[in-house]
């Protein structure tokens, strides 16, 4: 049961996250890292190694891309507007 959980979450976020990246919305971002734990169970669950590891390289890119829309280009404005 928690793995069809899992292969459902996996589809309304992942699809909800790559429509809104590529609509260039911030908040694909946290939606992909969102669905990072359910990636994480099913793979667990399944054996699949690979795509463990692979959800790793993943993650670290949704909190980049959030650290970049996020925080980034507040700080760069932060700077250019400060005496």
């Amino acid at each position: 049961m928690l793995d069809l959980i899992s292969q459902i979450m996996i589809t309304a976020t992942g699809v909800t996250a790559i429509f809104l990246v590529a609509r260039k919305n911030k908040w694909g971002f946290v939606i992909g890292l969102a669905s990072t734990p359910f990636w994480f169970i099913t793979s667990y669950l399944n054996d699949q190694w690979g795509i463990f590891v692979l959800n790793i390289a993943y993650t670290l890119n949704w909190i980049y891309g959030i650290y970049v829309w996020f925080w980034r280009d507040r700080k760069k404005s932060e700077r250019v507007t400060s005496p």
